[in-house]
């Protein structure tokens, strides 16, 4: 079995944007810029946003950091995003999500000028990538296309099974694999958690995306030999012996999915970086419209 090392693939593009940046600035003096939206004190939220943040510094980037109480309005994130849509030294911005209960924030993402929408979650950008055409692609399914490219796993005319159908990763890989592109060409099925005998189907595939957001879901016995299985969550479990009190685990099993499978995903350490560095390829192209 070999582990997909995102996070040492993720510092190797890296080097390859702040090398371009580098070019760029030297060409024109500009160099890209990121602004993050940042609304209350969620520790993943703030965790997200430290590693966009020194991700920014390792590419050269500029970044702008606009942090704001769970208090604000929903008018008043509205009239953040205004402000970073129309100021032209902002190549790409996020908001960070989850944002307070009280705010749409299907409404915020609608807001955001889809031509600085490095997230890659607005309808214009979902509805372009779902017909083939260039747009910005999600982060995390641009990073897991970027882990199986760089790793040389051949997709075309694979079985991929994505477990999860969120607008944010199942949704969008399912319909990136089944493109005519490399990576690409698989056969797709979209599971989720009212699929009859998902054990059943996970075992049939020859690339599984664990994206369902229950800890330590998929199990060895699931999984066909030599499957690649690529491991999407991030949940907290509790563990006394940690001196923060919880541990971070997948969606997988990785215990028992290590002695089966051809390749596999660390938690951490495998989609979570490339999710950070395709925001950053992102930003990049953002920077050169």
């Amino acid at each position: 079995m070999k582990v997909l090392d995102g996070k040492g693939l993720a510092e190797i593009i890296k080097q390859e944007i702040a090398e371009k940046v580098a070019e760029i600035k030297a060409r024109n003096g500009n160099v890209p810029h990121l602004a993050a939206v940042l609304v209350g004190d969620d520790p993943a939220s703030q965790s997200y946003i430290r590693n966009k943040v020194r991700s920014c510094d390792q590419c050269g980037f500029e970044s702008t950091l606009i942090k704001k109480d769970d208090s604000i309005t929903e008018e008043e994130l509205l009239e953040i995003v205004h402000d970073l849509n129309t100021t032209e030294d902002i190549d790409g911005f996020i908001v960070q999500l989850p944002l307070p209960a009280h705010i749409d924030e299907q409404r915020i993402t609608l807001a955001i000028d889809p031509e600085k929408d490095v997230d890659g979650f607005h309808p214009v950008n979902f509805g372009k990538m779902a017909q083939g055409l260039p747009s910005f692609l999600p982060a995390t399914p641009m990073g897991i296309l970027e882990m199986l490219k760089r790793y040389e796993i051949e997709t075309s005319g694979a079985h991929c099974v994505v477990v999860g159908r969120s607008n944010i990763v199942g949704t969008p890989i399912s319909i990136l694999l089944s493109r005519k592109a490399s990576p690409g060409n698989c056969t797709v099925t979209l599971t989720h958690s009212r699929t009859r005998d998902l054990a059943k189907e996970i075992a049939r595939a020859d690339i599984v995306i664990a994206a369902i957001g229950i800890p330590n879901f998929i199990s060895g016995d699931m999984v066909k030999p030599g499957a690649t299985v690529i491991d999407v969550g991030i949940n907290r479990v509790e563990d006394a012996s940690r001196k923060r009190g919880y541990r971070l685990v997948g969606d997988v099993d990785f215990e028992s999915v290590s002695k089966v499978a051809g390749y596999l995903t660390p938690v951490p350490g495998g989609v979570g970086p490339m999710t950070v560095t395709s925001l950053m390829l992102n930003t990049l192209e953002a920077s050169a419209k």
